[in-house]
Parts: structure tokens; C-alpha cells; sequence
């Protein structure tokens, strides 16, 4: 420590001399230790460092020869000065005695103070020095220490890391390559160091062109950024993102750089771009499939009542199909699942369909058109065909074939069939399901009923498993009748249009007061104050959550249900129970859903 003092050891067996001697020595930063034995003072070198020893020659047991002889044997002690303090004669032969164990000096009594003071400044000098010269030795080491411990770590970091470093000297030669490096370029170290980087296949020329110019002695930028393509052992050249540092030295610039690959990065920006044009596809096509079924409708319907009952009918279906094929992530879905989906909603009699046919898949343009097609039969044997008496049925067979998929819808125990004298947009509709391909459909107007053959050639892929067998879906709940009358309803919906429509629908069947809230903000508002029978709660409100309406709904008792194009998982957790309203919805089932809520409340209500 640089405050530690510096110590000397008296040895004499008279105290009376000790006092003298420590008398004269005494000053600031010296500590004067003293030991009347041999034994004593060799005891108190093994505990302490001395910058000097002073020993008295003549002792009892041990005299002071004997005792440097002792401490010249001894690691610990070896190093220590010795000053003889003698009262006998000047004898040459004495001091070459004392010389050879080790003695540096002689002092004869009587003590001249000057001389002593003068020898010991010596000492204490020789002291302070190598008192310092530990203290700057501990001090180096410590810094190695740091420094070493520092270049560990760095060491550790730079080669776990997911980046490469890499090192090079103005002339671009390569100076270090991290194990980062070596993953990611499936290079070794030992192969590249000292090479210059053009030479290896790892940087082309373009990139060298760049990394020099960040080199350039005018170039005052410490830190560039850049993107290219760097040599892979196996893969060729790899796209990566580049930060380089420049080290100024004495003799040149360095360039230090730390490159991240980014393949994947690029692979998903395409993804990315790929699903931006697909879905921009995608909406487009269902826009302009949209936009003919309104033109056609417009174009073929009696009144309005009429388009509006088969426009929304169609919208639906071709919206359930949206929401089957998103489960699939728009791969494939089974033709099973879009019946059942059909059964569900109430298109299809459970009751009064046979099915059977082996597990197959649709694409999704398939599916959007099988979709249309199958609303179109329902609806059309519910006006005028099999399901439009109790005691008709429909039964739906398909097979698989070399040709594709064979499809049969045949109708029993309806009334007489009379052909149609010309061919509506329905049957248009059901004759696009494969897709324009002359003689793939074929209607059969039997007067017992009537027989639809469908061929797919397209789009159709069976599923190894064991076919199935005809399945029935679960029987309709008894729906009670409508009782909106006079309910106060709270609309929570972003899209103007959207929740302007909900409003009218839900005057028409007769509730009372309808407010409309936009945002949560908004929704709480409204809940804190007044009070409602009913909710209407959209999944999402400017890409803002709903879970704290939804909370706010049930603690207030307040009977509500999701309206949303997002799928259950999309929505707040814990609300499994609430029921969903998947946009674009027709007005009979949101009515039938928010009566059935009423409905379910009643006996609470009474209570």
C-alpha cells in the first residue's frame, strides 16, 4: 500500500540500547520494531518485512553473527540488510567475519548520530523505493489482470456470438477471424489469416472496392455500414449486413467488422412480399366475385327483397369458406368440413341428408366455388325442391377417380320436378364450380326429384385415412322468438358503415336505443354511464385490444357477443362462452344470436 511505512528491526539484548538506537532513528513514515533474542527477532522477520536490520554482535545463546547466518538460510530473511552494532575494537577479522554472513555495514559504539542517521536514510530510501516498485508491481498486475479477464470475455462474446468479426489492415489482409466467422462462412481461421480477403473467394471485388474506400486516409468516418455479399465455403455468396469500425494505429488504419447474415432476413422479406401480392390477389378476386354476384343478382332478381335474400346468402357462404380456409392457412381444407359448416348454419337439414364419400381436400379456389355451389342446391331445394316438404331428402355422394373428383347431388320425396324453361343465376353459379370446363356439370330434371353430377378434374386431393361414415351434425337448438323489443343495445364497432348497418338491422327488429361506441375509450364511457340489455363487441377497434370492454361487459352483467372477421383466437382470452358473429354476417343470425342471449337471461332478469 503506498501509505504502508517502512519498518527497521533493532536486535539487542540491552534495552537501554535499544531506546538510543530508536531515539536516533525515530522519524515520519518509519516504524522501528525491536527484539531483545535472536529468536525474538527472527520470529518478527516472519511476520514483517525489513528495510533494515540492525543487530547488536554480542548476545547471549545467539550473537549477532550466528543470527545473519540464520537469516541468510532463509528465504524469507535472505534479502534483509544487515548493520553490525559493536562495541569491540575495530578487528579486520571480526569485520570480514561480519562481512561474510552477510553484514552490509559495521557501526561502532559510541554511536555517531550523523553517521547513523546518514546510513539508515540509505535504507530508508532503498525501502521507499521497493516499497513503490511493489506497489506499481501489484498495480500491473492487477491491470493484466483486468486486461486479460476483459480480452476473455470479448474473446467469449466474439465467438458465441451470432455475428462474425473479422479484422483487416489497410491493404485488406486478413488479421482475425472469429469462431462466429468460421460458422458462419464455413471457413477456418488458420486457412485465412495473413491472406489478403480478394485471394480467398471471400470478398469480390465490388467489396473491396467499398471496404477500401472506408480505409481511405481522407475518409474521417469512424464507423460505416453497408450490405454485400460475402463468400461461403459451401453455399457461394451469402447477403450480409455490414458495420465497420476503423482503429487508427501509429503505423496504419485498421478496419474492424462486424457482419451479420442475413439470408433469412431476405428470405422473409420476399415471404413477405409474396404474401403482400398474394393477399392483394386474393382480395381483388374476392372483390370481383362479389361484385358479379351483385351485378347478377341485381340483374336477374324480381325486387329487391329478393336479391337481398340471395346476395347476403351467397356473401355468407363465400365468408364461411373464407373462415374454413383460413384454419387451413389457406392450403387446403376438407369437403366434409364446408358440409358441416353448411349443416350449422341451418342452409342444410341434418335430418334430411345422406352423405358418403371418401376423405378428400379442396384447394381454395375450389373451395370458394364448391362453397357457392353448395348454398345454391340447399337454397334451391329449400324453395322448390326436396326440403321445401318434411318428408324430402337429399343425399350427397362423391368419389375419386382417374378423372378427379365425381360429385352427386340427388334429391328424394319432393314435389314433381318441372324443368325450368331457362337457367337462373343460381344454376350458372352451381355450373361454374368447375371452373368453366365445358360438360363437368349436368343437371338431371327427373320429376322425382332432381340429379346434379359434378366433375372436378381440379383442385382435389384425397387424404389418407379410412373413409368415414356418413355423419349426422348435431341437432338445431329450439330457437325462441325474437324479444329486442325496446333494448337499450351497445354497438362497439370502428367501421362507420359497419356499425351503421348493425344499427338498423337492430331498429328494424325493434329495440329501442342504440348507441354506437368507436373506440374502448368510448365503450367504458358509455358503460359508467347508462345502462344496457344488450352488446355488440367488434374483436378489435383501431388495432387496439378489446379485453378490457369485454371485462367491463361481465362485471356489469351485461349479455353481450363478438362481432369480428378475426377467429376465436384472435379474441380475448377467458370468453370462450361468448358467443361470435363472423363479419359479413346476415341479419337473421344476428337477431336469432342476441334473442337467444335474451332469452338466456330471463330467468336472472326475474330474479
Amino acid at each position: 500500500m503506498p501509505d504502508r511505512p517502512i519498518r527497521f528491526l533493532i536486535v539487542d539484548d540491552i534495552a537501554e540500547n535499544i531506546l538510543a538506537l530508536e531515539a536516533l532513528l525515530r522519524r515520519d513514515g518509519l516504524l522501528v520494531d525491536h527484539a531483545h533474542s535472536a529468536t525474538e527477532a527472527l520470529e518478527l522477520m516472519l511476520v514483517h518485512d525489513y528495510a533494515l536490520a540492525l543487530l547488536d554482535v554480542h548476545m547471549p545463546d545467539t550473537d549477532g553473527y550466528e543470527l545473519a547466518e540464520l537469516m541468510r538460510s532463509t528465504e524469507r530473511t535472505r534479502g534483509v540488510p544487515i548493520i553490525f552494532v559493536t562495541a569491540a575494537e575495530r578487528d579486520e577479522t571480526r569485520r570480514f567475519r561480519g562481512y561474510e554472513a552477510g553484514a552490509v555495514d559495521y557501526i561502532f559504539k559510541p554511536v555517531d548520530p550523523v553517521v547513523l542517521k546518514s546510513k539508515a536514510e540509505v535504507f530508508f530510501r532503498i525501502g521507499q523505493q521497493a516499497r513503490d516498485l511493489q506497489r506499481q508491481h501489484d498495480e500491473m498486475q492487477r491491470i493484466a489482470h483486468d486486461r486479460d479477464r476483459a480480452a476473455s470475455l470479448l474473446r467469449a462474446h466474439t465467438d458465441n456470438s451470432p455475428l462474425a468479426f473479422v479484422t483487416l489492415d489497410q491493404d485488406l489482409v486478413i488479421r482475425a477471424w472469429s469462431k462466429g466467422a468460421e460458422r458462419m462462412f464455413g471457413r477456418l481461421a488458420a486457412d485465412l489469416l495473413g491472406q489478403p480477403a480478394t485471394d480467398t473467394c471471400w470478398l469480390d471485388d465490388d467489396g473491396a472496392a467499398v471496404l477500401a474506400g472506408w480505409l481511405a486516409p481522407g475518409d474521417a468516418a469512424p464507423r460505416h455500414s453497408t450490405e454485400l455479399s460475402l463468400g461461403h465455403a459451401e453455399r457461394g455468396l451469402i447477403p450480409c449486413e455490414i458495420h465497420g469500425s476503423i482503429l487508427s494505429g501509429s503505423r496504419q488504419r485498421t478496419l474492424s467488422l462486424q457482419i451479420l447474415d442475413i439470408t433469412e432476413r431476405r428470405r422473409a422479406e420476399e415471404v413477405r412480399s409474396l404474401l403482400v401480392g398474394e393477399l392483394n390477389h386474393r382480395i381483388k378476386n374476392t372483390l370481383a366475385n362479389v361484385q358479379a354476384i351483385a351485378r347478377q343478382g341485381l340483374r336477374r332478381s324480381r325486387d329487391l327483397a329478393e336479391f337481398e335474400q340471395s346476395f347476403v346468402g351467397r356473401l355468407q357462404a363465400l365468408s364461411r369458406a373464407h373462415s374454413i380456409l383460413s384454419d387451413s392457412t389457406w392450403a387446403s381444407a376438407p369437403l366434409d368440413q364446408l358440409i358441416d359448416d353448411q349443416v350449422r348454419v341451418g342452409t342444410l337439414d341434418a335430418d334430411r341428408l345422406r352423405r358418403n364419400g371418401p376423405p378428400v381436400e379442396l384447394t381454395p379456389d375450389t373451395m370458394l366455388r364448391m362453397a357457392l355451389t353448395l348454398h345454391e342446391l340447399a337454397t334451391n331445394a329449400a324453395k322448390y325442391g326436396a326440403l321445401s316438404v318434411p318428408q324430402g331428402m337429399v343425399h350427397l355422394d362423391w368419389r375419386l377417380d382417374a378423372g378427379g373428383l365425381a360429385l352427386t347431388w340427388r334429391e328424394t320425396g319432393g314435389p314433381a320436378v318441372i324443368p325450368p324453361a331457362h337457367s337462373g343465376f343460381g344454376s350458372d353459379l352451381i355450373a361454374a364450380v368447375a371452373g368453366g370446363e365445358d360438360g363437368a356439370v349436368a343437371a338431371d330434371w327427373r320429376p322425382e326429384g332432381v340429379v346434379w353430377a359434378i366433375r372436378l378434374s381440379e383442385g382435389v386431393k384425397a387424404l389418407d385415412s379410412t373413409p368415414a361414415a356418413p355423419r349426422a351434425s348435431a341437432e338445431a337448438a329450439d330457437r325462441p322468438a325474437a324479444v329486442l323489443h325496446g333494448c337499450a343495445v351497445l354497438v362497439i364497432e370502428d367501421e362507420p358503415l359497419v356499425a351503421l348497418d348493425i344499427q338498423e338491422e337492430l331498429e328494424l327488429a325493434g329495440a329501442g336505443h342504440v348507441r354506437i361506441a368507436r373506440t374502448v375509450d368510448a365503450a367504458l364511457s358509455a358503460l359508467s354511464e347508462h345502462r344496457f340489455d344488450l352488446a355488440l363487441l367488434d374483436g378489435n377497434l383501431k388495432g387496439e385490444p378489446v379485453d378490457s370492454v369485454a371485462l367491463r361487459l361481465r362485471e356489469a352483467s351485461v349479455p353481450f357477443c363478438f362481432v369480428s372477421g378475426y377467429g376465436r383466437e384472435h379474441l380475448p382470452q377467458g370468453f370462450e362462452d361468448v358467443p361470435l358473429i363472423q363479419k359479413p354476417f346476415p341479419p337473421t343470425s344476428l337477431r336469432q344470436i342476441l334473442s337467444e342471449l335474451l332469452y338466456l337471461r330471463r330467468p336472472h332478469a326475474a330474479e
